[in-house]
């Protein structure tokens, strides 16, 4: 609350303050990731595409007709990435004169009709604008009139005086470190010496808020870990392009950050699906990684960011096993959550399984710019693989994140002669049912059997209600119940079977959804366990020639 008001009282004497507008930044700049083409066409076509949503984008027409700035429609997670102006190097990534003028007339529409909205001031969102325009100034404004210039430069030199005032953001969460980068940005492009020196006395705090000791983003997701290494990265070059000594911790940060998001890949090059997350391109993500300068494989585990990964010949897991992060219960006025968990799901627990560059078990993955029936849907438990009970989530879903949520979970690891075993449990469902969800996994080191067990342990004399344990499916996987109906065949793409089996449960192969792109059908093989049963088991074994039940030959 006091830190609140600080940070307020300082915006309100540091606009008060004149400050000299140059007519461009002193520095050049360039935008180090390469954008989607595709995307940028919808943008011509007037369609603005974020995580999987679209919703309309346009510029007013020639003859005056209203554009779609004023209208305030979207999610906030929509309307944010709309104002914070990433989208320009889906634009540049065009490379069209088209493409150019587009985004020049989005731009001055903003600054006419948009720019005076609540959420265009939130400070993760005018840190992000000002990263983005310097990146393209070339594109967007080096040709541009005087004019458009001119109010580009005052609108950016008015938001980096209030973004760097604010500092240390409020935010628990990524944006806090994108505003802290978006200040940087436009002191050494302002030749501001006193906004640069501030913003680099608060980086190491923020480095200390933002990662865990092993690297992982306290927003425990593979999206925002991407993201903030690109931020890293960003602040890193900035720093040295403008001979300013970077403090000895954002080293460190890069060097534990870049090998935890090797941890949440899987082999085909793209991201695991876990709080808030789709696949991402491979492409960038080894982009990100050659910039961040990545050496070494993958660690096994992120102790305090609560991930696990068995790595067997050519199967691999990776499993959720930690806590959701810390809530904050307020938000921007523009609708911004400020909490770590704004993105985070209810899967603790679940699971995901490769084999090679095949995905096999998945989760159903995310639309975070969706409104809020759908996006809740999808951080639901039972959008992900593992344990269901009563058909309650692990983690109440709220929009600005989770209310009551899992807050204990265990996790141990051992390995023998290639085998690796994890135990984990967690405690979602202790208060309401009295249950603690207890999951046991075993991979082989063939790699060909994965075994589990999940087991309800009463914390005191209850009654154990029904429950159900979910498998969903990569789009890319058929299944076949079996005759007995207690299995089922997994045929792979590349034509290998799995055989999926299970002990006291009902099994059912049932219709899901898959979102790390475009929306795509998919099955989940789902067991069911009557009210009374506190266990069962199943196993993922690979089927080999001969095997009864029509198995795939091996590869």
């Amino acid at each position: 609350m006091i830190g609140g008001v600080l940070r307020g009282a300082r915006r309100i004497l540091a606009n008060l303050k004149p400050i000299k507008v140059p007519d461009g930044p002193a520095r050049s700049f360039r935008d180090l990731w390469p954008g989607d083409a595709a995307r940028g066409a919808r943008l011509l076509r007037g369609e603005f595409e974020v995580q999987g949503t679209v919703r309309p984008l346009r510029p007013q027409d020639a003859d005056g007709g209203p554009g779609d700035w004023g209208g305030g429609g979207g999610s906030a997670a929509w309307r944010s990435a709309a104002h914070g102006f990433a989208w320009l190097r889906d634009l540049r990534a065009l490379g069209t004169d088209a493409a150019r003028l587009r985004g020049r007339a989005l731009t001055a529409d903003w600054l006419a009709l948009a720019s005076h909205e609540a959420l265009a001031e939130a400070p993760e969102v005018a840190g992000a604008r000002i990263s983005a325009w310097l990146g393209h100034w070339d594109f967007l404004a080096a040709t541009a009139e005087d004019g458009f210039r001119k109010q580009l430069m005052q609108r950016l030199a008015q938001d980096a005086r209030g973004v760097v005032a604010g500092l240390p953001a409020e935010a628990a969460h990524r944006g806090a470190l994108v505003a802290l980068k978006g200040g940087m940005a436009a002191a050494v492009a302002l030749e501001e010496e006193t906004w640069l020196a501030r913003c680099v006395r608060f980086l190491p705090q923020e480095l200390e808020r933002q990662f865990n000791p092993d690297g992982g983003h306290v927003e425990r997701s593979p999206t925002a870990q991407l993201l903030a290494l690109q931020d890293l990265i960003e602040i890193r070059n900035l720093l040295h392009g403008a001979g300013i000594e970077a403090p000895s911790q954002l080293a460190g940060t890069l060097d534990r950050a870049a090998p935890a998001l090797r941890l949440l890949r899987h082999a085909d090059g793209g991201l695991s699906l876990f709080n808030g997350t789709r696949e991402e391109q491979a492409a960038i993500i080894d982009l990100v990684l050659t910039q961040g300068q990545s050496r070494g494989r993958a660690p096994t585990h992120l102790p305090e960011t609560g991930f696990q990964r068995l790595s067997a010949s050519r199967t691999l897991v990776i499993a959720d096993c930690g806590a959701p992060p810390t809530a904050r219960r307020d938000a921007t006025p523009g609708g911004l959550p400020r909490g770590a968990d704004r993105n985070a799901h209810a899967g603790t627990l679940s699971f995901e399984m490769s084999v090679g560059r095949d995905r096999l078990i998945v989760n159903c993955g995310a639309a975070p710019a969706a409104e809020g029936e759908w996006r809740d849907a999808l951080r639901a438990t039972a959008a992900h693989s593992t344990l269901v009970l009563a058909d309650t989530n692990s983690s109440e879903l709220k929009p600005e994140g989770l209310g009551r949520r899992v807050e204990q979970v265990e996790a141990d690891r051992q390995e023998a002669n290639g085998a690796q075993w994890l135990e984990a449990s967690h405690d979602g469902w202790v208060r309401q049912f009295g249950l603690r969800h207890r999951r046991r996994l075993y991979l082989s080191e063939s790699g060909d059997d994965l075994r589990g067990e999940d087991v309800l342990e009463a914390e005191r004399d209850v009654a154990v209600p029904s429950f159900a344990v979910r498998f969903h499916l990569h789009p890319a996987v058929v299944a076949s119940l079996q005759q007995d109906e207690q299995g089922v065949l997994l045929r792979l793409p590349s034509g290998v079977g799995w055989r999926l089996r299970v002990k006291g449960a009902r099994v059912a192969i049932e219709e899901s959804i898959y979102l790390a792109a475009e929306p795509r059908r998919s099955q989940q093989v789902a067991l069911y366990a009557e009210a009374g049963a506190n266990s069962l088991q199943w196993a993922i074994v690979r089927a080999s020639m001969g095997t009864p039940g029509g198995a795939e030959a091996e590869e």
